[in-house]
């Protein structure tokens, strides 16, 4: 079903205490193939709050329409509507045709109007995923606004309760959202956040989300790390195919034993994850176990381990070897780095730091010509003109479009693949 592989340079001086690690975990093309019996429920959450009117509101209609045709009769469904209170439009039903047309016709319904709490949303969908717990559990939320500010506390309470419960991919139509809330929401629980900028794409981006949640197979998988006596994680993240750390969900299984949540999985799949662990110091010529990762699975209460990989640790005099960095290490800090940039110049811009922001996307700009990642240097170009890429030389668009300040932002995170 899955292999995993550690990526490091063991090799460290008299005295250093940090070991860094890349393990990449793949799913073969059919290997997860046993699971494909897993029942699956998707939950499509609709903000329909005042804003959502006009262009938007028929847009998202006809794509959840879309969407709700589209999924397997053997798979099951609802659909939460939410402005300032939650409605469930469609209590969990099976995927079977007479439901659907069912369901298509109170969709085709919808209208917009009043605030938004996203937190009343949430739990409306919690309360209809819990009906099915062994389900592979996945939840599309769209928005267009901000949530009402006086909403954080119980957002911040659902979203505890639900983690672990589903995963749910974010998307924000226009660009009245704000995009550190969505990723919140995301990052909590295990999704993706991007932006749609105009209505006209949102049934493209609605049918490739459901398309990669019925391709899951296998859910509650587990990356459990075993590191030895006086030893400390300083930090677990998933690097590839974007950066999310995962270091503050740390579940304590034991003294030396920790596990971190990965989400569902599905076939022909490959994720990249970075350990930072501090060891207690060895001699020259000692050598350490300093820690080993699995992937666990639960399934009725039975514990798998279906993969592992050992992190080492190997003192010694020999420079050559202990001043090399290893290149996917390297890599994956660099794109890590590059996020910050991002995120940092950006912050800059908008409280009006020009000359921040330009040292901060030029070292962005930079860092991406340096790694390969075409995709981030391209949104870059959107808010910066490149003099030179190789060098970080840049100049701060005047006037920069809302759409694409924002979309290079929600798109920070994604990572390059390091070049072979």
């Amino acid at each position: 079903m899955f292999t995993a592989e550690v990526f490091q340079n063991p090799y460290l001086p008299q005295g250093a205490r940090e070991v860094n690690a890349i393990m990449t975990i793949t799913t073969s093309a059919d290997g997860v193939a046993v699971a494909a019996h897993s029942p699956r429920l998707f939950g499509i959450i609709c903000d329909t709050s005042g804003s959502m009117g006009g262009a938007k509101m028929i847009a998202t209609k006809d794509a959840i329409v879309k969407i709700i045709d589209l999924i397997p009769t053997d798979a099951a469904f609802f659909v939460v509507t939410g402005s300032s209170r939650a409605k469930l439009l469609i209590p969990l039903v099976n995927a079977i045709p007479e439901n659907k047309l069912r369901a298509i016709a109170q969709v085709k319904e919808i209208s917009a109007g009043g605030g938004t709490l996203m937190s009343t949303w949430l739990h409306t969908a919690l309360g209809e995923f819990a009906k099915m717990p062994q389900a592979i559990c996945q939840a599309l939320l769209l928005t267009d606004g901000q949530n009402d500010p006086n909403d954080e506390e119980d957002l911040v309470r659902v979203l505890e309760a639900s983690e672990g419960s589903f995963q749910c991919d974010c998307r924000g139509v226009g660009t009245d959202w704000r995009v550190a809330e969505l990723q919140k929401i995301a990052a909590k629980l295990l999704g993706t956040t991007d932006i749609i900028s105009s209505p006209d794409r949102i049934a493209d981006d609605f049918q490739a989300i459901l398309a990669e949640a019925m391709g899951k197979t296998v859910s509650d998988v587990s990356l459990r790390l075993w590191t030895p006596m006086g030893a400390k994680v300083l930090f677990c993240k998933q690097v590839s195919p974007e950066i999310v750390d995962v270091t503050s969900r740390a579940k304590v299984v034991s003294e030396r034993i920790v596990e971190y949540p990965t989400g569902a999985w599905g076939n022909n799949e490959s994720r990249d994850y970075h350990f930072c662990i501090q060891i207690n110091a060895g001699n020259v010529g000692d050598e350490m176990l300093a820690g080993r990762a699995s992937l666990i699975t639960q399934t009725n209460g039975v514990e798998t381990k279906i993969t592992e990989a050992k992190i080492l640790a190997t003192w010694t005099e020999d420079e050559a070897k202990t001043a090399k960095i290893d290149r996917r290490v390297a890599h994956y800090t660099g794109q890590a780095e590059l996020a910050q940039s991002i995120q940092e110049g950006l912050e800059a811009r908008a409280q009006g730091n020009i000359e921040v922001a330009t040292v901060k996307l030029g070292k962005a700009v930079k860092l991406a010509h340096d790694s390969g990642n075409e995709a981030t240097a391209k949104l870059l170009r959107s808010v910066v003109d490149v003099e030179d890429a190789a060098a970080g030389t840049v100049r701060i668009k005047r006037t920069v479009a809302k759409e694409d300040e924002m979309m290079l932002e929600t798109r920070s995170t994604k990572t390059a693949r390091i070049q072979k």
